[in-house]
């Protein structure tokens, strides 16, 4: 199991945003940020300040990824044609925790990590373990027989709080799906607005 060292709500109150759009974050009721000093006025954010929470928005959506490879991923992007924060967010996306999180078969990205973690989920007929595992366009993605009869799966499958994007293919009576294409930044269903291309300029600079 993956370790965390804040809890995921954490993550909402202190950017002051749903980030994951679940009815049970406490930003819904309480906006302003965790513990003593959170409900201070704050003062006037600087560029550098309004690129930082963009990085770490982003960053936190997909389970609070760890600088290190957050910065692997903007790397490989920057090398990659095209826009830079188009292939971030494409790179994002074919990570196989966030693709398990697209097909429903989890509730949160953080239950997708765990499931592939502890060996649920197989790609092309493999198991995969590893959470950061890139997804390919033709891949095909679905859960072992033990996994298919999770509770936590069952009701994250018949949940109507988010629909699976059209560039994954989904077979939801055989729990498994193929990776159709990468998507851009539009394509992905954010609850919350994203900002890859201030990412671009906190690491350009």
């Amino acid at each position: 199991m993956t370790k965390r060292a804040e809890s995921k709500y954490k993550i909402n109150r202190r950017l002051g945003e749903n980030l994951w759009g679940r009815p049970k974050s406490p930003v819904n009721r309480r906006e302003y940020g965790p513990g003593q000093h959170g409900q201070r006025r704050k003062g006037k954010v600087s560029d550098f300040g309004i690129q930082m929470v963009a990085k770490q928005k982003l960053k936190g959506y997909y389970g609070n990824i760890n600088e290190r490879q957050f910065r692997n991923l903007y790397a490989e992007a920057v090398r990659r044609k095209g826009d830079t924060g188009e292939n971030l967010i494409g790179l994002l996306e074919q990570r196989l925790d966030a693709v398990v999180y697209r097909l429903k078969f989890v509730p949160t990205v953080f239950a997708a990590r765990q499931l592939v973690n502890h060996g649920h989920v197989k790609v092309n007929g493999r198991r995969v373990n590893i959470s950061s595992y890139q997804v390919k366009v033709g891949d095909v993605i679905e859960l072992t027989n033990r996994a298919k009869e999770m509770a936590l799966v069952m009701e994250a499958t018949q949940s109507s709080e988010r629909e699976v994007p059209d560039y994954l293919s989904l077979d939801a009576q055989k729990f498994q799906a193929t990776y159709v294409r990468v998507p851009g930044l539009s394509d992905v269903p954010y609850p919350v607005q994203m900002e890859p291309n201030l990412v671009v300029e906190f690491y350009s600079r």
